[in-house]
């Protein structure tokens, strides 16, 4: 994401209305507003509490291209209106948006809301907040255990809440403009991704979306907190040689001790790409273990944020 945000972004061209192929049924469904319905091919919602991730993948698997190309989500999606309509959508949806520090770094120009992806859809997507008797726009949650954030950025000038451990307080004290909230959650190195979910909610934030990276979401994962995942599949390979280049999760190996079966519940596609939605099976919102988030070279839950291997402008 770094990548459209650290120039003018160009204008986002219209969506065109996806086409459902699948949909499991049962599903829960909220009245979208007539013009979203029409682009995503029906309705949509989701229980509640839910917490949900979106990530964009090539047809190999890799959502990240590594550190060294901080736009690389953009690369992989080919920038797809119709994908840049889903992400404003699923934000429209939520109470709040979950990043990670290396994110909002990645992104200097960036806001996490419904209209700065999609803006064509600005007025529908505020209508459906209004609908939903949502806030304006989705609180914002950056984690950082250690403190390290621009208090520039215009994403922390709009306001976010800041989950960090208490030396990540200290250093953040006085350092962020007063739209902020820091929350010290423990004395760290790391933070307890179960009791930042927890925090969230006691916020009265039911949907939240995640938006952070592989590493984070293997936490998620590893945590048996997340309960759905939206996958964008771009019709791009993206290789792999000698760098580092991540699938969804990073930081947490699964196979063959532990088998996470995911059910679809959802498929749509426009043109090549595939609009994918898995429902991860026997989730609770609130498990009875948490998952520790550990600290990476600057002491953050995620050091490929998903803002890297999306496509924001």
């Amino acid at each position: 994401m770094a990548g459209p945000d650290t120039a003018s972004p160009a204008p986002v061209p219209r969506a065109e209305p996806l086409v459902r192929l699948y949909e499991e049924p049962g599903l829960h469904r909220w009245t979208l507003p007539p013009a979203l319905a029409a682009l995503y091919g029906g309705d949509l919602g989701f229980p509640e509490p839910c917490l949900y991730a979106n990530f964009v993948a090539s047809l190999d698997g890799v959502v990240a291209l590594g550190p060294e190309y901080p736009s690389s989500g953009s690369t992989i999606s080919g920038r797809e209106p119709a994908d840049r309509f889903v992400m404003g959508l699923l934000r429209a949806c939520a109470d709040a948006v979950l990043i990670g520090a290396g994110t909002l770094r990645a992104s200097p120009r960036h806001r996490w809301t419904p209209e700065h992806v999609y803006p064509a859809a600005a007025a529908d997507f505020a209508l459906l907040r209004r609908q939903r008797r949502r806030a304006a726009e989705p609180e914002l949650v950056v984690v950082t255990a250690s403190g390290i954030l621009p208090p520039e950025h215009p994403a922390l000038q709009a306001g976010a809440l800041i989950a960090t451990t208490t030396q990540g307080a200290g250093r953040l004290t006085g350092h962020l403009p007063p739209t902020c909230t820091i929350l010290p959650l423990g004395d760290g190195p790391a933070l307890d991704i179960q009791q930042v979910l927890d925090t969230i909610r006691a916020r009265g934030h039911t949907a939240i979306l995640s938006e952070a990276g592989p590493r984070l979401a293997g936490q998620l994962v590893g945590a048996g907190i997340l309960n759905e995942l939206f996958l964008t599949l771009s019709p791009v390979l993206a290789g792999r040689a000698d760098s580092i280049r991540h699938g969804l999760i990073a930081g947490l190996e699964l196979l063959p001790t532990r088998h996470e079966e995911i059910g679809l519940i959802s498929a749509r596609r426009r043109a090549s790409y595939l609009f994918l939605r898995y429902r991860m099976p026997g989730r609770s919102p609130r498990p009875a273990t948490g998952g520790r988030a550990t600290p990476e070279p600057h002491g953050e839950p995620s050091s490929v944020p998903r803002d890297t291997q999306r496509h924001h402008g």
